[in-house]
């Protein structure tokens, strides 16, 4: 059996993805993000694969776009502010529709904001912060462990729909260490990409681009891409859960932040409190599934979201159980993080 090694989250995203077949990573440095970036920088020569620090965000998310263009998996990472300014470069290659993974280890804002973890970001991940009707496949892990293994399914699912996929992690998980034993040997893409600009030697030329000017071709091609998303929304919706078969009263929570409601879940039902989780792994599509599930569920229910902002996958939520369930809200932002305590106080309140 393959040893455990003791890994940061950054550091676990960075295997998982050359384990996963990245060929080539582009990024430039920020924090909390950086060990990543330092990652790929020493493992990536070591595979023979491409790492370049560019002279920017921005330049860092049209190398991906060229990269991905020419056939190969391709990823950058940043964090929040980083991000913003990659938005433009996404859009451009979801219109284009080429497979890119963006990694995304939050910290507060908004502006420049702290260094401290924060999920303030989940309306820029999945409402697409970009201009156009697109949207951003957006996978949010809980642990070290999950940080490397969606990775894999990261660089899958952008190559099977040709869209762009985020890994949405926060400051918190990409420095926690934790024992990850490492299985996959470093793999490469084998994946047919006969779209790719790969040389035309024996084909006719491929043209991939995302600028339309003639009247109606562009909303054709939005067609084409609601019609995706529609798949996407209903074959790839990803959620844990835990004690939903009794619980009266439900927390719901993603990434680290899962991790601590997870921890209250158990001792609440210490304390004989019939308290469940839903754990989002897919932000988008929204795991809308698991709660139309309760929706039909005779049982009188109340759903406690937090989260490390002020509510914004709380609108999820929302909408997803379409006023039928009581939806209430805890959380804190800028690098405030809901504590045991608070939750464990709140649930106690609900009659």
């Amino acid at each position: 059996m393959p040893k455990k090694i003791l890994m940061t989250g950054n550091e676990a995203i960075g295997e998982g993805a050359i384990r996963a077949g990245c060929d080539f990573y582009a990024g430039y440095p920020i924090t909390p993000q950086n060990e990543l970036t330092a990652y790929m920088a020493r493992r990536m020569p070591q595979e023979r694969r491409i790492f370049i620090q560019a002279e920017s965000e921005l330049a860092a998310i049209n190398m991906v776009l060229g990269a991905s263009a020419a056939g190969k998996r391709a990823m950058t990472s940043s964090s929040s502010p980083g991000i913003s300014l990659k938005q433009e470069g996404i859009s451009y290659i979801a219109g284009c529709q080429l497979p890119a993974v963006i990694v995304n280890v939050m910290r507060g804002g908004p502006g420049l904001g702290n260094i401290a973890p924060s999920q303030s970001d989940y309306f820029q991940a999945t409402r697409s912060g970009g201009h156009g009707d697109y949207h951003s496949i957006v996978l949010a892990p809980a642990s070290v462990t999950e940080a490397y293994e969606l990775m894999f399914l990261g660089f899958t699912l952008a190559d099977k729909y040709r869209n762009p996929t985020i890994v949405l992690a926060d400051g918190m998980l990409g420095q926690m260490m934790e024992p990850l034993q490492v299985t996959r040997s470093p793999g490469r893409q084998v994946t047919s990409k006969p779209w790719a600009l790969a040389g035309c030697k024996n084909r006719k030329p491929n043209i991939i681009r995302s600028l339309y000017l003639a009247e109606g071709v562009l909303e054709k091609l939005n067609l084409i891409l609601q019609k995706k998303y529609k798949i996407i929304q209903q074959e790839e919706q990803r959620w844990e859960g835990l004690n939903l078969s009794d619980a009266k009263i439900i927390l719901v929570a993603y990434g680290a932040m899962a991790r601590i409601a997870k921890s209250t879940v158990n001792k609440l039902r210490e304390k004989g409190k019939r308290v469940g989780l839903i754990r989002p792994v897919t932000l988008w599509p929204f795991p809308t599934k698991i709660f139309k599930r309760l929706t039909i569920n005779e049982r009188r229910l109340t759903i406690l979201v937090i989260e490390m902002s002020y509510g914004q996958m709380l609108e999820d939520v929302r909408l997803a159980v379409d006023g039928k369930i009581r939806v209430e809200f805890l959380g804190r932002a800028g690098g405030g993080i809901p504590t045991e305590e608070e939750i464990i106080k709140r649930v106690i309140s609900y009659k």
